[in-house]
Parts: C-alpha cells; structure tokens; sequence
C-alpha cells in the first residue's frame, strides 16, 4: 500500500455529558426521588419516611414562614421531591414542593434549615387562532383545540358589549394570544389574549389590550377607535347560561297558571351557579318573600338599581357596597319558582323596564393624551389580526 492509498485517521470526538439540572441542582450529586402527595400525607408523614424525625419536624415548621412553604396545606395528588445525599447516610438533603406546573418551594437540610420560593424558567410564545360558532363559544374553543380557559378569558373581555346569549350559528372570531412554556416545551396554561376580534351578525367587534397605567401595569381592553370595551353595566348577572323568559307585558305564569307581566330576564342555571352585581352598588335589600325567594335589590346611582330573584343562597346583606362582577348570591329556584334560575330586574328613575332595550352608559373613556400612542400600538396588531382567515362553518 502507498503512502499516498493509507486511509486517512479521523479523530472523533464525544460530546461532553451534560449533567441533568432541575429546581438549580445538579441531580448527579444526589439520589433522586419523586412522588406525590398521598391521601393521608402530612408533612410530618413524608419527613419521617424519609428519616427526619419528629424533633427536626418541629424546628422546621417554627423556623420557616408560611408565605415560603405552607406546611399545613402539602395537598393530596401534588408532586414533590427528594433529593438525598449518596453517601452510606442516604440523609435527606433538600424537599422540593412543587406549589402548581410554575412555582416550588424549596427546602433544605443541609447546614442549616433554609427555604426559598422559586420559579421554573418560563417562555412566553405569542399564537394566532380563528374559530366559528356552531352551537357555543365554549364548543368553538374546544373544537379548535384550544386551552379552555381562552373561552372565559374571551367572554371576560367581551361582556360589556356582546350578549353572549345571542351568539349565533356561524360566528366568528380571530384571536392573538400569549401561552406559557416551562423550559420552552412543555405547556403551562395561558398568559394573555393580546387582541381579538368577533364577528356577530355581521359587525366586528375588535379588543386590544392597552396598558393605561405604567405605574401600576394596569390593562384595558378597547377597540379599534379608542373606545372603552367596558360599560357601567354587565350584559348578564351570570356566565355561561340560557335565557329562558325574556321581559314582557304578558307571559303565562308557570306557578300562578294565569296571564300577567313579567318585568324581568330569566336566567336558566344550575343550582348553585354564582350570581354577580352586574355594576357598583349599595345592597338596598337582602330578604325573602314567598313570591321572590331569596333575592337581592342594589341601588347603583341614583338612576339605575337592579334586583336579583328565586336565590338558593344571598352572599350579601344590606348595607355593603359591592363592585362589579362580585358574587351577591348563588342561583335556586326559592319562591315562585318551577327550576333553577335567577330572575333579573332592572330600574331607570323607578320604573322597572328591558335593560336590553336601554341605552346604558359606558365605563371611564381612555384618557385623550394616550390616543396617539395608543393608535400607534395596536396598528400591528389589527394587521396581524386581518391576515388571519376566518374559519366558516363548511370548511
């Protein structure tokens, strides 16, 4: 063989093991254990099956605050673990309580007694989606494969201007939103809905997500001319439900079996369903009468006051203020009553009337001063929002 035919030596080199890190340990330096929490387990429990003593148990429950670690609340099905020395003792070194998918408590054994609150390391990806109503919102959402928390993230945004309960068959919505990654790949729930739009009865009804105060982070969300998407009022008393009687001069009384007006919405829920002040309000009434049940009257000015009927329970007594969108009540069907359900009022000036028929206020305007800036942040996301298609119902 020539020397110029000799094959030719190739030095290959291995990659470097990389050693597994987690919680900001090296785990090669430990024996590794994970579990969950089991019915029955205390914090006292597992220690001592891990070999800490009653003793040591105590010094660490009076050492470490509950804001770090909550030793009474180890909740059943929560993971958890162990990291122990590797030597002969197989000593319990640090316990590592996993609190949800992001946050852990961590505490050790080492030294001293020591804990800490800490994250895992997240990633915020920004997506786009687009959906058609066939039956409801919720459905949409989950037809298209979505995280359900977007349907009461997106009903929250929605429910000063759109009557949820007149969503129609072919709807449509487009969505830009935020989700959260643990290490970059595995899912831990949604961050944001950045801006969206949805399209009833032919109208676009479009939301974007505008800081309004860079002082406290506070956000808003607004449509495409600046104008507030919140009103002084709610659309509805409740989520996710039906209207089963509308207000009308004359309605067939299911109980009384005659002819009369109903000066109220029905509400069909289940039993128990919470029932929220549809605006700011001073608790005027919190009582029974055999017609109204359990019910709750709020005064909001001096112009509007709502009342809330046929409650299996009232969370509110007379004299309290209550903000918008808090529980007042929970839905039963106490009273004249043939199901469950909540039966809503409404006044102007003292005279009860349709709140679907008012013209109600809106809520604080934007501030003219952010306009511009405004205007100049949402123009990329209106575009990003257009060149999505919608999604129809035959395709």
């Amino acid at each position: 063989m020539t020397e110029e035919s000799k094959p030719e030596k190739v030095n290959i080199k291995s990659e470097p093991k990389v050693s597994p890190k987690a919680y900001g340990f090296n785990l090669d330096e430990f024996e590794v254990v994970r579990d969950t929490v089991k019915r029955g387990d205390t914090f006292g429990v597992i220690m001592d099956k891990y070999g800490v003593g009653p003793g040591k148990v105590y010094q660490i429950v009076n050492k470490i605050p509950d804001s770090i670690m909550n030793f009474k609340r180890i909740n059943q099905g929560k993971p958890y673990t162990i990291l122990k020395s590797k030597d002969s003792t197989s000593a319990l070194q640090h316990f590592i309580y996993e609190n949800s998918r992001i946050n852990y408590s961590v505490l050790s054994l080492t030294d001293s007694i020591f804990a800490k609150k800490a994250n895992k390391p997240v990633t915020i990806k920004q997506k786009s989606t687009s959906g058609v109503i066939s039956s409801s919102l919720s459905a949409a959402i989950d037809e298209a494969g979505l995280d359900y928390l977007l349907t009461n993230r997106f009903a929250d945004i929605y429910q000063w201007s759109v009557d949820f309960f007149k969503l129609q068959k072919g709807d449509q919505f487009k969505l830009i939103y935020k989700e959260k990654y643990i290490d970059d790949t595995i899912y831990a729930g949604l961050e944001s809905i950045d801006a969206a739009v949805l399209k009833h009865k032919g109208r676009e009804f479009y939301a974007f997500d505008f800081e309004i105060d860079t002082l406290t982070g506070r956000t808003d969300y607004f449509d495409e001319n600046a104008k507030t998407l919140r009103s002084f009022f709610l659309k509805a008393p409740l989520k996710f439900s039906r209207i089963s009687s509308r207000y009308t001069r004359r309605r067939f009384h299911p109980v009384q079996k005659r002819w009369k007006a109903h000066k109220g919405t029905d509400y069909a829920a289940g039993t128990g369903t919470p029932i929220w002040s549809t605006a700011d309000g001073v608790v005027i009434k919190s009582s029974y009468t055999s017609g109204n049940g359990k019910y709750v009257k709020i005064r909001h000015t001096n112009k509007y006051t709502t009342q809330y009927l046929h409650m299996s329970r009232r969370a509110v007594k007379v004299g309290e203020y209550v903000k918008q969108g808090e529980i007042i009540g929970y839905v039963g069907q106490t009273g004249l009553a043939t199901g469950p359900h909540v039966c809503y009022r409404f006044w102007v000036n003292g005279r009860q009337v349709d709140p679907y028929k008012q013209d109600l206020p809106d809520a604080e305007p934007m501030k003219e001063e952010l306009k511009p800036k405004y205007f100049e942040f949402i123009k990329p996301l209106k575009t990003q929002l257009d060149d999505i298609e919608y999604v129809d119902l035959n395709s």
